[in-house]
């Protein structure tokens, strides 16, 4: 039986990411996590075929293709047992650059970042004491003169020792001087080569998977004013709608785990022989991978559903926020029927599935709590009073 594909004019683009992932089995992701070490070469091998150049315009060197398409580029690479997490961020911080840049930062720096001569991987945003609180983040960015003099700090921003470029959200305004709680918040485009022990430290933090996560310091950094991003004061707006394009590109990435999990744990049942019969046949079997199945269906109609509405120019956060929490939901619900399926087996770690269970977890918290788009969609769509945080979008 043929399932409807919402991306099915997208087939080449599968077809083509296919082919780089084959290249990297499980075994190169096995050896990655016993190291805690950089998937550089799968890295690389992306930037030679183009996709992490995706939604760059054609004139600065990229495909110009948009979130869709990117989407697709994203969940393909998990759905093939591979992890797009070193890699991601390249996709939903072009958004900002893209939709906010001037037209001397898309020159300067989008034909490197299309060629893999420059990286844009970090993004600066989430701090120590205010989490997902964006607006009451402390990381400051003082006009002095031709530069910006940038104090505070950053967690959980992964890939910093493995980017030249970085996305930063500072304050330019302090909070008791600006009219709304969303004015004073600028956004920087960092070029962390020329800072790297100069008012710029990166700390590594090990977490349960390899996910090249990093705490960051900020001392009496100058950074030149140029470097601003679109209007100062402006920035959380900037921001949100990057916040939308990750939520919708991770949720597709959750879409892609959910995917290979069910194959994996089906393929595994069709084969193990229990009792003298595949335990596949089973009912208690059957009826968890059955209703992944059909949980992953509906997340994935509207994973591309905000998608689309994203490329057509709306301002999707209901969709966004909704499409990362069912997506996240699908592939956790997929990842427990597969441990599940292959009993004390998916455990092992040569199944791969233990790696996957790991990295699947992380996505019920970052990059958003699934707690905190609860109260967005109660707040926004059902009209119930504001409650302790906000999932912006």
């Amino acid at each position: 039986m043929t399932v409807f594909d919402p991306t099915a004019e997208f087939t080449a683009i599968r077809e083509g990411v296919a082919n780089v992932c084959a290249a990297f089995p499980g075994a190169y992701w096995r050896d990655l996590d016993a190291r805690r070490a950089y998937p550089g070469e799968f890295v690389d091998a992306l930037i030679r075929e183009g996709w992490l150049a995706a939604m760059i315009p054609e004139e600065f060197g990229g495909s110009g293709l948009n979130l869709q398409a990117a989407a697709v580029i994203l969940e393909e690479i998990h759905r093939q047992g591979c992890n797009a997490a070193a890699c991601h961020a390249q996709m939903y911080t072009m958004g900002t650059v893209l939709r906010h840049g001037n037209a001397g930062q898309k020159q300067k720096y989008l034909p490197g970042i299309a060629d893999g001569s420059l990286r844009l991987q970090a993004f600066g945003v989430t701090e120590p004491t205010s989490g997902t609180d964006t607006l009451s983040l402390k990381t400051t960015a003082r006009r002095d003169g031709d530069h910006y003099v940038v104090n505070g700090q950053k967690i959980w921003t992964s890939r910093a020792e493995h980017s030249d470029l970085m996305v930063l959200l500072a304050r330019t305004t302090p909070r008791d001087e600006v009219k709304s709680r969303t004015d004073g918040l600028s956004v920087f485009l960092i070029d962390m080569r020329d800072h790297l022990g100069r008012g710029l430290t990166i700390r590594p933090i090990r977490t349960m998977m390899n996910h090249a996560t990093t705490e960051i310091f900020f001392d009496n950094m100058r950074i030149p004013a140029d470097s601003l991003i679109g209007e100062e004061g402006k920035g959380f707006r900037y921001i949100l709608s990057g916040m939308n394009s990750e939520r919708i590109l991770i949720a597709a990435e959750c879409i892609g785990d959910a995917k290979w999990f069910i194959a994996k744990a089906a393929a595994y049942a069709r084969e193990r022989v229990v009792f003298g019969t595949p335990i596949g046949k089973n009912q208690g079997v059957q009826f968890p991978l059955a209703r992944a199945q059909a949980h992953l269906m509906a997340a994935e109609a509207i994973v591309y559903r905000a998608a689309a509405m994203y490329d057509a120019g709306h301002n999707p956060g209901v969709e966004a926020n909704t499409a990362k929490m069912l997506a996240a939901d699908a592939s956790w619900e997929a990842a427990e029927a597969c441990v599940q399926t292959h009993g004390g087996f998916g455990f092992a770690e040569e199944y791969d599935v233990e790696r996957k269970f790991r990295e699947a977890r992380l996505y019920q918290v970052a990059p958003i709590s699934t707690n905190l788009i609860l109260c967005y969609i109660a707040e926004q769509v059902l009209g119930l009073p504001k409650s302790y945080g906000e999932a912006r979008g």
